[in-house]
């Protein structure tokens, strides 16, 4: 038996053809996959960003109830390790540069053997003293990837190509073997939105104003030009990706092994490109543009080809997934459900979703509800984690003298730290866009810019809402922090 998984960051489903048939992008190779695939139309994130959709992935549970981004934690239950301890051999082949990061730990760790490409993002990989001029520029630069571009002269230098290469290669290393997971992450189309330039010909692209292809995660103050250019940039990223996963595609075929093997691609959330006012993510309200992914499941021997399930689903049910598919019992922390044979079964009738200090959301098939913190301090607020670390720093280096260690997180009786947040929203600072609860018609409104007004709905989904929290084992300060009934008395 073998499955592979293929997980491109930050891709937006609204941008491919097989979810929008008005979209202009050009992604060939996925819409053929599509064609061979389970296409899930209700699928959503469990937890956002980057690192917290992993560890999603990994243990099958929503982490953004408990902590922000943050590593694999000493009580935590791993698919891949799952899979390993019954015989299953994982490798995971990767360029995301934030599992070297702090806050990154013991993710990479829980395969057999990992690969990992260099150069994505500010990864400190091209060292120089001094690092090459940027001139006039709207949006986020970075620095070091200001460096490790001067690496990338042509294609094959890139690190999304890079990545599929090495994936193919270790296919062609292991053609005769069996009883494997493969695992194949490629940062694009997350920003910084760099291809070579014949995938931004492809697009006419004519700007010619300051450099941009980085988000500014902010609301928009740029001209409507240079955000049509971000969006030409990330769609040339989508194209670059779309042609190299085509390239691993044609490589299971061409060993004979593409018809046995399970193959999923998704992405851990999606990313704004001016909707709602925005670029960028998780400083805002979690809109489906953010939430509501692509996932498709191509099945052994083309069982379910071509079929559309419009059941809910979410990152924590594909570890479950996994684990279904090579015959391993899944652990009862996991809460995630397995999506083989989905097309006739039914799922949960609800789903909850979010990210850390954020408005926690529940999607029932119709409507989506985000509930926001009644306070404006956003409190109270505790990360729960063994392992003190977020992203690129420690956590509770400042107020000690606030930090408890206890028992708890209901499903481990692992004594965990208890550090107040300071930064709501894990390393985004500011809560100003998710003071308002908003309620949404689904299928009438699936941008989300037309809120509804309807007070006994909104209490039919904060009801909702308080059984997903308590299914969840959310702390109490949660329902605090929202103003809902205290779970114990719901």
């Amino acid at each position: 038996m073998k499955a592979i998984l293929v997980l491109m960051d930050s891709l937006n489903r609204n941008y491919l053809t097989c979810y929008n048939d008005k979209s202009q992008v050009l992604s060939p190779n996925i819409n053929a996959f599509s064609k061979e695939a389970c296409v899930f139309d209700r699928h959503f994130i469990s937890s956002a960003p980057c690192m917290p959709a992993r560890h999603d992935l990994l243990t099958g549970r929503p982490d953004f109830l408990e902590r922000c981004w943050g590593p694999v934690e000493a009580y935590d239950i791993t698919m891949p390790d799952l899979l390993k301890k019954n015989g299953i051999f994982c490798h995971i082949v990767t360029d995301h540069c934030h599992y070297m990061d702090r806050g990154g730990e013991n993710y990479l760790q829980e395969y057999s053997t990992w690969d990992y490409i260099r150069g994505q993002e500010y990864d400190p990989w091209i060292s120089t003293v001094t690092a090459p001029s940027v001139g006039e520029h709207y949006g986020k630069i970075f620095t070091q990837y200001e460096r490790n571009r001067t690496a990338f002269v042509k294609e094959t230098d890139y690190p999304t190509p890079r990545t599929f290469m090495a994936a193919c290669d270790w296919l062609e290393k292991n053609k005769d073997e069996d009883n494997y997971f493969l695992q194949v992450e490629v940062f694009d189309p997350h920003e910084p939105f760099e291809t070579p330039q014949k995938y931004l010909d492809a697009y006419n692209d004519t700007y010619s104003g300051p450099r941009f292809n980085c988000s500014s995660y902010d609301e928009v103050t740029e001209p409507p030009e240079a955000i049509e250019h971000l969006k030409k940039r990330y769609s040339a990223c989508i194209t670059m990706a779309d042609h190299w996963f085509g390239k691993l595609i044609t490589k299971l075929k061409d060993l004979g092994i593409y018809d046995e093997t399970l193959i999923m691609l998704t992405t851990d959330h999606g990313h704004l490109l001016g909707e709602h006012g925005f670029t960028g993510k998780n400083f805002m309200h979690g809109y489906n543009q953010l939430s509501n992914i692509p996932f498709m499941i191509k099945k052994p021997k083309g069982e379910g080809a071509k079929s559309r399930i419009n059941n809910l689903s979410q990152t924590i049910d594909i570890p479950v997934t996994l684990l279904d598919y090579f015959n391993v019992p899944a652990p009862k922390t996991m809460l995630g459900t397995s999506l083989l044979g989905l097309e006739k079964a039914k799922t949960r009738k609800e789903i909850i979703y979010g990210w850390f200090g954020g408005a926690v959301n529940v999607f029932d098939g119709k409507h989506t509800y985000f509930k926001a913190a009644v306070r404006e301090d956003n409190r109270p607020l505790y990360n729960y984690c063994s392992m003190p670390m977020t992203l690129l720093k420690f956590m509770g280096q400042t107020k000690r003298d606030e930090i408890e260690m206890g028992r708890f997180l209901e499903y481990t009786d692992f004594p965990v730290y208890k550090i107040p947040a300071y930064f709501p929203i894990g390393h985004f600072k500011s809560t100003k866009f998710i003071r308002d609860s908003l309620l949404f018609d689904y299928e009438n409104d699936w941008e989300q810019n037309s809120p509804l007004k309807d007070d006994k709905l909104e209490v039919e989904m904060q009801k909702k809402l308080i059984k997903l929290m308590k299914w969840a084992g959310a702390p109490v300060d949660q329902y605090i922090r929202l103003g809902l009934p205290i779970k114990e008395n719901s």
